[in-house]
């Protein structure tokens, strides 16, 4: 699943390597708007007759993309450092299939870590009723919800969230690498 996942995160790569350099940022709003120059993007790559290519640009999937991963300062995860760093690396790759294959590897155990970052705790199995366990009438009643001590809990949660500190909150944000310019490729 993951080798799989790891294949196509590197088809999006390459697909959109600069796609930042055609990125403008309009300030207009109070929420700025981020517009994607399409005609710069498949001109500066020589793909202006790409039909299959023109089809994605168009496509509510890579409006949904641009909006997504256009701002300049968000979390940046996988897909940016490979946009931005593993150009030439990707290149290298095209006629070496062994090395091509132990990049996918690499990607794929990067991607397992990701969603997996504490392997050595181990899954709660649970077991399987015993025969004859559905014959038992022991149907015990929900318990009611006590909205103070609910309240109580909520509250306590996030005075503790607040007071932990930055890097346990979750991603941070950082500037976006922008990686080489489209005309290189």
């Amino acid at each position: 699943d993951k080798e799989v996942r790891a294949i196509f995160l590197r088809l999006f790569a390459q697909l959109f390597q600069g796609y930042r350099s055609c990125l403008q940022l309009i300030r207009i709003h109070a929420e700025p708007v981020i517009h994607f120059h399409k005609a710069a993007f498949l001109g500066q790559r020589g793909l202006i007759e790409n039909d299959f290519l023109t089809k994605v640009l168009n496509g509510m999937a890579f409006a949904g993309f641009v909006s997504e991963r256009g701002p300049p300062f968000r979390a940046c995860d996988l897909f940016d450092e490979l946009v931005a760093f593993e150009v030439e690396r990707i290149k290298a790759e095209e006629g070496n299939p062994p090395k091509m294959i132990k990049h996918v590897r690499e990607l794929a155990e990067q991607l397992f870590r990701n969603e997996n970052p504490n392997p050595h705790i181990a899954f709660q199995k649970v077991p399987r009723p015993t025969e004859g366990s559905h014959l038992r009438v022991h149907i015990l009643p929900f318990p009611r919800i006590n909205e103070c001590r609910v309240q109580e809990l909520l509250q306590e949660g996030l005075t503790r969230s607040q007071g932990a500190p930055a890097a346990s909150r979750g991603d941070k944000k950082c500037v976006v690498p922008a990686g080489p310019p489209v005309g290189m490729f």
